[in-house]
């Protein structure tokens, strides 16, 4: 189980610095297996500075090349070879000086040394894009806002997110502590018994929905209701697909979940808070306007999300609709009733 120490956080009564989080999550059984220290941009941009481009001249030995010489608060300007064909004198740049690590999108980390290229002395680096991790563009350096000011610390100017990632080993009879909010509750029990003190969790924001006029458009019936004793779903109509908040982004990466649209997100995001899982239909793809939880015949094909067919097994079981299956219950989504950016109203 993954646990975001800042996600966590938002849920306990007081702060808990991660060393102390740690023993106590292994004292009451949530053993710790590992922790690591995430950046939304590996290396969080550390040493990386705003730098001015004072001067920029032709390279006398080499065509494509620039000499420039680059304010970065220091000082002293700092000498820099330039291949860019857009670099000019005036820009707000970013600029990797002697020492600092850099980490290329897609390639192995590269630490600034002096050098001297074609005979010209280069004290660093002025960044491109994607020599820094925050984009895929290499079409030229990256230019600041004008009124971005020399020296100041890159990642000043970009969100860069950072959190405390603590891996715990979980028995399966644990599902209670398989949520955030779950792991909250038994953290603040710790709280209140040792630090004699009532340290209740901060209970998850929540918005009542308002109470729907009408017959339900959708008919949920269970047909295993052994496997299923319950199912339960709302409609939720006009809905705008899109990319999600960058919050919300942050710390579905910071897990190690990808994000794909607002709709798919906040299902995972819910999944991982309280441990309730969700699942979003596109409405308007239920055929009979039906949810039949059920078993289908051994050998029967289903494609899943990620495209492949898969054949069932007669123990699977099945949330459908009036014409087949539309998910492994609690497992996978099938490819024709997911959300798309087309959709409007979902299950």
């Amino acid at each position: 189980m993954t646990i975001s120490y800042n996600w966590l956080s938002e849920y306990l009564p007081e702060t808990v610095q991660p060393e102390r989080l740690s023993q106590i999550l292994t004292s009451i059984g949530l053993e710790v297996e590992g922790t690591e220290q995430y950046e939304s941009h590996k290396g969080g941009l550390k040493g990386l500075v705003v730098g001015e481009v004072l001067t920029c001249e032709k390279h006398p030995n080499a065509d494509k090349l620039k000499l420039t010489t680059v304010n970065t608060g220091a000082s002293e300007p700092l000498k820099i070879v330039c291949g860019a064909p857009n670099v000019a004198a005036g820009q707000k740049v970013i600029v990797a000086p002697i020492g600092t690590t850099i980490y290329p999108l897609g390639g192995d980390a590269v630490t600034m040394e002096a050098a001297k290229i074609r005979g010209e002395e280069s004290q660093g680096m002025i960044c491109a894009e994607d020599e820094i991790g925050l984009g895929t563009s290499h079409n030229g350096i990256l230019v600041l806002p004008e009124d971005s000011k020399p020296g100041m610390p890159a990642s000043n100017l970009f969100n860069i997110y950072t959190d405390t990632i603590f891996e715990i080993g979980l028995t399966t009879n644990r599902m209670d502590a398989m949520s955030h909010w779950g792991v909250a509750r038994d953290v603040s029990a710790y709280l209140s018994h040792h630090d004699k003190k009532n340290a209740g969790p901060k209970i998850p924001a929540s918005k009542a929905l308002p109470a729907f006029k009408g017959k339900n458009p959708i008919e949920v019936s269970v047909e295993n209701a052994a496997a299923c004793p319950r199912y339960s779903g709302i409609c939720i109509n006009n809905v705008s697909i899109g990319t999600s908040p960058q919050w919300l982004q942050d710390k579905l990466k910071a897990i190690g979940l990808k994000p794909i649209n607002n709709m798919v997100d906040i299902t995972n995001f819910i999944l991982h808070e309280t441990g309730q899982p969700l699942h979003a239909f596109d409405a308007d793809k239920i055929a009979g306007n039906k949810i039949i939880v059920k078993n289908l015949s051994q050998g029967t094909p289903f494609i899943t999300l990620d495209g492949k067919e898969r054949k069932l097994n007669d123990f699977d079981l099945m949330i459908c609709d009036a014409e087949g299956g539309m998910c492994i219950g609690g497992v996978y989504g099938g490819q024709n009733s997911g959300v798309t950016d087309t959709t409007k109203n979902i299950f």
